[in-house]
């Protein structure tokens, strides 16, 4: 094994601790004993639990905003794009939950410590949104006056399909014939 101390092995460390005991019985001292390096070590590399927590929470949260980016900026048409960005969010949100439960449980509790973090994910996933309702915008396909207002308007009436409150909804029968309709709702109204 490499001995040699990475920011990526504390933040993988720090994950297996977050989720065995909860973010609010973990200290930096018990990730240091999952490593089997004193803490002053994992200090040297995060100068504080926060600044940890914010750290595995980027990662997390790195895991749902790369393959959204990869599909805002494909070359596909705009209307492919929206579809697939939400169809892959949907994916990867019940992917997380039904892989493992207990670190998206451990998770939820995480982000209401991590606002920062959290809100500047969104605010990358509106973005993302933004990117491809502008292009459909240049394409001629979608009709908004403004694609930043409207990209955030579509991600927060699609929330109880993606954002973790919601999640005891997602194996719900009919959500997926919900998400369904508000989808095409959405859609007719960003189509010219």
């Amino acid at each position: 094994m490499n001995d040699v101390l990475t920011r990526q092995r504390i933040i993988e460390a720090a994950e297996d601790v977050f989720r065995r005991f909860g973010s609010q019985k973990t200290n930096v001292v018990d990730v240091a004993r999952e490593l089997g390096v004193s803490h002053g070590s994992v200090y040297r590399h995060f100068d504080s639990k926060a600044a940890l927590r914010d750290a595995v929470v980027e990662g997390w949260l790195r895991k749902v905003s790369d393959p959204l980016q990869k599909i805002a900026e494909s070359d596909a048409p705009p209307e492919q794009r929206l579809r697939a960005w939400f169809d892959t969010l949907r994916r990867i949100k019940r992917k997380k939950i039904d892989t493992d439960p207990q670190l998206f449980n451990v998770t939820r509790e995480i982000f209401s410590e991590t606002r920062g973090v959290v809100k500047d994910h969104i605010q990358m996933l509106i973005a993302q949104l933004e990117r491809i309702i502008g292009d459909g915008v240049a394409a001629g396909v979608f009709s908004s006056d403004d694609p930043a207002a409207t990209a955030s308007a579509m991600f927060d009436a699609m929330a109880r399909f993606h954002d973790p409150a919601h999640a005891g909804e997602w194996s719900e029968a009919g959500n997926d014939a919900a998400f369904e309709r508000v989808y095409a709702l959405l859609k007719a109204g960003l189509t010219r």
